[in-house]
């Protein structure tokens, strides 16, 4: 998952980006509600935003209106001091998808991140699957014809970008982005080695990652039974 978190609390940006990365969303971190318009307006790979009302340069109601008004449907969580029920009403109204008052526990921002990317995937089950590749939110794990899978943490990472969406391609470029969001260095003949390391694991088992030229690469299964 890659979201966008809109915060311009540096220290509370700091630990959300820091907190989240560990449980394996992609974060990218702005401080400004004109910084979050223009990102929203420039990236389409992110899956969630998380949005606080009190923005510098562009408050975030007026960054939730300008993204509905553009048509954009990704799904919003507000973030906010404000704990109110008009607030609360006025930012559903307006657009959001769910809301999280100040303070709150990182655990219950987690599982409403993948509540909301479940819901617009129109997947309520919180485990993602592509035939007998199975990988479960909560467990943080893989498992293929019901055996646990030994992955490398970057192996699991690109795996599970790769899963998320079975069957639509993913650019090399998107792949670096939401796995190594945090190297710089990473070029993406990287991603070449570990789908090339995944293949082999998924050899036999029915379940492929193909190469669509142009496109990138794509998590498919197929009806061949497993040896």
């Amino acid at each position: 998952m890659r979201i966008l978190l809109a915060e311009d609390e540096h220290s509370l940006g700091t630990w959300l980006s820091r907190a989240l990365e560990h449980a394996g969303i992609q974060v990218e971190w702005v401080n400004d509600g004109r910084l979050a318009d223009r990102a929203l307006q420039q990236h389409d790979n992110y899956d969630a935003l998380v949005l606080d009302l009190g923005l510098p340069g562009l408050d975030g109601q007026a960054v939730l209106q300008r993204l509905r008004d553009r048509d954009q449907r990704l799904p919003a969580l507000i973030l906010t001091a404000r704990d109110s029920l008009d607030e609360r009403v006025r930012s559903l109204n307006a657009g959001a998808d769910d809301f999280l008052a100040k303070p709150f526990e990182l655990a219950e921002l987690e599982a409403r991140l993948h509540a909301l990317v479940r819901r617009a995937r129109g997947n309520e089950h919180p485990r993602l699957a592509c035939g007998a590749l199975v990988y479960d939110n909560a467990r943080k794990q893989f498992t293929l014809h019901g055996e646990p899978l030994a992955l490398s943490p970057r192996e699991h990472a690109v795996l599970r970008v790769l899963v998320q969406r079975s069957g639509e391609p993913f650019s090399k470029q998107q792949i670096l982005d939401r796995v190594f969001s945090d190297d710089e260095d990473v070029h993406p003949e990287a991603v070449e080695v570990f789908v090339h390391r995944l293949r082999k694991r998924l050899d036999g088992s029915g379940v492929r990652i193909t190469t669509l030229r142009g496109l990138g690469y794509a998590l498919e299964s197929s009806d061949v039974a497993p040896p």
